[in-house]
């Protein structure tokens, strides 16, 4: 995406999404790139863990309100979420979503990584995923 070198990101699918407590309150969401490494991400709202796992299903049927009013401003501009570049702040991760249309680009810095994962499942854009951030899957061998 533009404004950011691509050497730094992985393009990432969704593995799972869930709740890291019984009472949905803590969403959960694994990250996997194509060479198996991965990236979990926690301590976001249970409401958002429920769109994100709507949205992998392929269910859109019931969309918050924002998603709404971003959509109908998109369409307006003739623009689309292109992909979003998610990344380390200091101590919480945030998202860059990039725009483009009609011959413009609009780039949307430092939103909430966990908000702008489940947008890029509903409109199906990429998300990338900062390298610093993956790890590699621990590969159990046989026990001796």
């Amino acid at each position: 995406m533009k404004g950011s070198p691509y050497s730094d990101y992985v393009v990432v699918k969704v593995g799972e999404v869930g709740f890291a407590d019984t009472n949905g309150v803590e969403g959960v969401v694994s990250l996997k790139a194509g060479d198996q490494r991965s990236f979990v991400m926690r301590a976001f709202s249970g409401e958002t863990a429920m769109h994100m796992q709507r949205f992998v299903r392929g269910d859109r049927s019931s969309v918050p309100s924002l998603f709404n009013m971003l959509e109908e401003f998109a369409e307006k501009e003739g623009l689309h979420l292109a992909g979003v570049e998610v990344y380390p702040s200091g101590q919480v991760l945030r998202a860059d979503l990039q725009f483009i249309g009609r011959g413009k680009e609009v780039l949307m810095r430092g939103y909430r990584a966990s908000d702008s994962i489940a947008l890029a499942l509903f409109y199906d854009a990429p998300i990338m995923l900062h390298r610093s951030l993956l790890e590699s899957e621990k590969q159990e061998g046989p026990e001796v």
